[in-house]
């Protein structure tokens, strides 16, 4: 096929035909010698590279090169790197294939040579793999460069508008105080009839869990050191007091955190007030924010009072201020210290209590692996035990079963003293909006429950007796005086 027209080269004069691309061989000129086979097992001439002119055709009578030799080595490729001569510019005559060679002599009657006459057509370099090497294209007819379409410039969207923040939960407190205490409480933190019976329940628990610590101190440590432990360990209920303590345990325990500076602002203002009325310094307590999405507030220790992000934010001020108020009947009745004294010091026995049920689920698995028999004999093993129990140590084993039982009763009372420790202040139509806003939520469950065609499970008569707080139609009808009287 034929190149098309350089655009820089002279005006056309009579047409040749085309050269021959690299690595073909020329035709011979009539007259000239022919070129002998090469010898058998020689190397074939390595092509010409990319780029680099075709051999000048023999002219009649020439000299032909001799065949190389059999095992001559190839001419090297250039090295990665090496410098390639620049393409002939159109038009222009290409270099010689070895430019120490001088150019042979002109004949009479020889083919006239014109610019760009005999030299191979050369092209724009291509980029080559090896780093630094001048890149050259192969040879033969490279694909025209097109413009690019014209894409018009894009505008960037319009920003969405932010959505217009919530309001915020209405302030309609009454703060008839402003922060003043109307009077000073005799004391900032007592102990009522029920945080009494809170610790009177626990009194069989803490002497097991002295067993367990005595045995355990003495049998491994030895008299000496054990007895260490062991007033070391009742010394510890005094943690229960100490502020940092108490502050770690409700960070680390119940995941309670620092209120930020706009929910100080919220929660600090409606606590003065609510102080203000009980006659309790606000400093007494730390207030704390629990992340959760429930109605709900906590007395922790023996100093925290804890608020959830959702009774901050979302009921009204004077709801709050009730809910903070029933907290505040916890801690100034002794039933948030009773209720974690209690607890510390029953721990080392139900840890015991704990692994001797573990003891006795794997024993039975054991047991049911191996025959009927075996597990029955594991069976009457743990009831001789345990009935040995209550024959030999029936003052301690029969209060720890009645514990659970007597100390949900005891919790019961304690949530209906402190609602009317809120009432006390002035806030029982707030605290029955708040009961009564729990009640429509259980309402909520139990209708979605059966519109999917379930029905909820009510609790039995022993688990009714395990449950710490009263159900709400019982927390309103104790508010009922306080109603009646505000109306």
């Amino acid at each position: 096929m034929s190149y098309p027209p350089d655009p820089a080269a002279p005006e056309p004069g009579p047409v040749y035909p085309d050269p021959p691309y690299p690595g073909t061989p020329a035709p011979p000129y009539p007259g000239a010698a022919s070129t002998p086979p090469p010898y058998p097992g020689a190397a074939a001439p390595p092509p010409p590279y990319p780029g680099t002119a075709a051999p000048s055709p023999p002219y009649p009578g020439a000299a032909v090169p001799p065949p190389p030799y059999p095992g001559a080595a190839a001419p090297p490729p250039p090295y990665p790197g090496a410098a390639v001569p620049p393409p002939p510019y159109p038009g222009a005559a290409a270099p010689p294939l070895y430019p120490e060679t001088p150019a042979p002599p002109s004949y009479p009657g020889a083919a006239p040579q014109y610019p760009g006459a005999g030299a191979a057509p050369s092209y724009p370099a291509a980029p080559s793999a090896h780093p630094g090497a001048t890149p050259t294209y192969p040879s033969g007819p490279q694909p025209t460069a097109t413009t690019p379409p014209y894409i018009p410039p894009q505008t960037p969207p319009a920003p969405t508008p932010a959505a217009p923040p919530e309001a915020p939960a209405p302030d309609d407190l009454d703060y008839r105080h402003a922060g003043s205490r109307i009077h000073v409480a005799a004391h900032q933190r007592g102990a009522d009839a029920t945080a009494i019976g809170q610790l009177a329940v626990q009194v069989p628990g803490f002497l097991v869990s002295l067993a367990v610590v005595a045995s355990f101190a003495v049998g491994i440590l030895g008299t000496a050191i054990g007895w260490l432990v062991i007033l070391a360990w009742l010394a510890s209920g005094a943690l229960v007091f100490h502020r940092p303590t108490e502050l770690a345990f409700a960070r680390h325990v119940m995941k309670l955190r620092v209120p930020l500076a706009e929910e100080r602002a919220r929660l600090e203002p409606i606590w003065r007030e609510v102080t203000a009325r009980a006659g309790i310094e606000p400093h007494t307590y730390e207030l704390m924010v629990e992340n959760s999405t429930d109605l709900n507030a906590v007395a922790a220790a023996g100093h925290v009072v804890g608020v959830t992000t959702y009774a901050l934010n979302e009921i009204p001020s004077s709801n709050l201020a009730a809910v903070l108020a029933h907290e505040l009947g916890h801690h100034t009745g002794g039933h948030a210290w009773t209720g974690l004294l209690g607890y510390w010091y029953s721990l080392p026995g139900r840890i015991a209590w704990a692994f001797m049920r573990g003891i006795a689920r794997i024993a039975i698995r054991v047991a049911s692996v191996f025959s009927l028999a075996a597990t029955g004999m594991v069976y009457l093993f743990i009831g001789m035990f345990v009935i040995g129990g209550f024959v030999a140590a029936w003052y301690i084993t029969v209060p720890l079963v009645a514990a659970p039982y007597l100390l949900a009763y005891v919790g019961r009372q304690g949530e209906l003293r402190a609602d009317r420790q809120a009432a006390d202040l002035g806030f029982a139509p707030h605290l029955a909006q708040v009961l009564h806003h729990f009640q429509a939520q259980e309402d909520a469950v139990k209708a979605q429950a059966a519109a999917q065609g379930r029905q909820l499970k009510e609790p039995g008569g022993l688990a009714r007796l395990l449950t710490t707080h009263p159900d709400n139609y019982t927390r309103l009808q104790a508010l009922e005086p306080y109603l009646q009287l505000s109306r």
